[in-house]
């Protein structure tokens, strides 16, 4: 499985979709998403993607799709 971001800013999700596979957290898990052992990070809930920045750290969450 290759790594990088699965899905992107403003895409649909549904539960257990795989976001981002990564080494290490580059990404963080944000409001709707948890992330597993090997660091991949999963929606925890239906939903469209959105990317945050906060200083260096970036998370990604899962919203209500309006």
């Amino acid at each position: 499985q290759m790594l990088g971001v699965k899905l992107f800013a403003g895409q649909d999700v549904t539960t257990g979709m795989i976001l981002v596979r990564q080494r290490g957290t580059r990404f963080r898990p944000g409001p709707g998403t948890g992330i597993a052992k090997d660091d991949t990070i999963f929606a925890k809930r239906d939903g469209r993607v959105a990317f945050r920045r906060s200083g260096e750290k970036r998370f990604i969450s899962v919203v209500d799709a309006e």
